[in-house]
């Protein structure tokens, strides 16, 4: 991390907050000191909750540097779900930012396992100051570096957050590369030259874990503090960015932004961008290859690593909607009873030989993850084409059986969120007395209806947008209308909340 000293390791997007490869190996260093004062060696955990944070990443790294096992927590959890991650983690020191302070001293209480808080930003009881712990450290290394590891948690957009844990091998600081390092370089690109965009949280994995490693190779990453698309454009623009991650409703955002907006962005410097975490409506990734070029990449993976599928974007466009082909596994997908299904057919996708994992303290949900031949599944559900291309139709959770049809509402969705008034949009399955299910969705409009009046129009058009493009019984016979939906930052939809909202109005419970 010093080969380049003078170099901007880090920049902030919104404030300009630059810290060089020097002063960011620096402070690793100190906070590493810190952690191994306070008795942690390595394979021990520690828990982080911040917002995108002008030192989250020196932060990490300092862990990393201790050989600690990094616990990443979202900033949007409950004060339960990040008190039960913390127990869960077995976390011995907590980080958090004066942002956090309510949280941190609400859940003190409920986490008696922790034995160092940190605050940066300011302290409340029961804390010390980060920035005064760490500046009377020295900056030099530890003796011996272990590699640290990350053990994240799912985002519990189906259910309570579980840890992925990989098995912790202890092995030289110096000699293991960042996680996803050979990826970034082998498909992506990056290397020593690249200036990479982050407009992601940085406690999600595949943010962390991409601008750890893009550091590693000694890029340059620029952290946006929030996303906002016309921003976004502006600080590919500024910065010359030659490399970013996204999720599919930034480009959903990106493509609803005016024309002359995005006719006067210069995104010349641009070589790769990348999209995952869900599936893409085929003509906002066809829109954004029109603009961008063919520098689109797209990968299907999880927090558990065990297996990697990948396209570009010629790849694509000769296979409109896929996720790619996989590139260090084998893809099977399943029925409900673990048979395999022919080409075209939609069943559980199953990954074998890829990364193993397991979910930790929690042998059920690993069992679950399993099929009987030890290969293992992320839950979603896809088919794949003659080619061995995959695409994904939903998470089998959100499946809506209705008068025994199995409908998945990734379709509709995929749909109704290409329409010009339409903002965002979550589709799932309601109670009907005759059917079981019927297909509900809550609509984000451009703009609110005023009235009753105005809304059942709306609606209506919408569904009818819907059935010109999808067979009926995939289509909402009911749309509800909100100013926002709880959509995660990383574009994870909490489709659960809205789900159990309307089946508890209904007196029934899922």
């Amino acid at each position: 991390m010093t080969t380049t000293p003078d170099k901007p390791a880090l920049i902030m997007g919104s404030t300009g907050f630059t810290q060089t490869f020097a002063e960011l190996d620096a402070a690793a260093n100190r906070l590493s000191h810190v952690l191994y004062g306070a008795g942690l060696r390595a394979g021990d955990h520690v828990a982080i909750c911040m917002e995108n944070h002008p030192r989250y990443l020196e932060v990490m790294w300092g862990c990393h540097y201790a050989g600690l096992v990094y616990t990443a927590c979202s900033s949007r959890l409950t004060s339960a779900e990040l008190a039960y991650i913390l127990n869960d983690c077995t976390a011995r020191v907590f980080i958090t930012s004066k942002y956090k302070a309510d949280q941190a001293l609400e859940i003190i209480v409920d986490t008696p396992g922790v034995e160092l808080r940190l605050m940066l930003d300011g302290v409340v009881d029961g804390f010390e100051s980060y920035e005064d712990t760490t500046s009377i450290q020295p900056s030099t290394p530890l003796e011996q570096r272990i590699a640290g590891t990350d053990m994240l948690y799912s985002s519990g957009t189906t259910g309570r957050p579980k840890g992925v844990m990989r098995e912790f091998k202890p092995t030289p600081l110096e000699s293991t590369p960042g996680s996803v390092a050979p990826l970034l370089t082998m498909l992506f690109g990056v290397n020593d030259e690249s200036t990479y965009l982050s407009p992601a949280p940085l406690y999600h994995a595949a943010p962390l874990r991409f601008c750890m490693s893009a550091m590693a190779l000694g890029a340059t990453v620029i952290v946006m503090e929030h996303f906002d698309p016309e921003q976004y454009l502006a600080l590919i623009e500024k910065y010359r960015a030659t490399a970013s991650q996204v999720v599919p409703t930034m480009f959903v955002r990106l493509m609803k932004l005016p024309d002359a907006v995005r006719a006067q962005a210069d995104v010349s410097s641009m070589r790769c961008l990348i999209h995952a975490a869900a599936p893409c409506p085929i003509p906002v990734k066809r829109g954004i290859i029109e603009w961008f070029g063919p520098i689109v990449h797209e990968y299907y993976a999880g927090t558990e690593g065990n297996g990697f599928v990948y396209c570009n974007s010629d790849m694509w466009l000769a296979h409109e909607g896929t996720v790619g082909t996989p590139i260090n596994c084998i893809v099977h997908v399943c029925d409900d009873n673990g048979e395999e299904l022919a080409h075209y057919e939609s069943g559980t996708i199953f990954f074998e030989g890829g990364g193993s994992f397991e979910y930790h303290n929690d042998a059920e949900k690993t069992a679950s993850s399993r099929h009987h031949l030890g290969w293992s599944t992320l839950g979603d559900v896809g088919y794949l084409d003659k080619d061995n291309f995959l695409y994904l139709t939903d998470r089998k959770a959100y499946m809506i059986i209705s008068g025994g049809v199995n409908i998945y509402p990734q379709e509709a969705e995929n749909v109704l969120v290409t329409h010009p008034k339409v903002v965002d949009v979550a589709v799932f399955g309601v109670p009907n007395d005759d059917f079981g299910e019927e297909v509900k969705a809550v609509v984000h409009p451009a703009q609110m209806p005023a009235n009753d009046d105005e809304a059942r129009a709306l609606a209506t058009e919408l569904i009818q947008f819907c059935k010109s493009q999808l067979a009926d019984v995939k289509c909402p016979r009911t749309i509800d209308f909100r100013p926002e939906l709880p959509r995660h930052p990383t574009g994870k939809l909490y489709k659960r909340l809205l789900k159990d909202e309307y089946w508890k109005d209904a007196g029934r419970l899922i």
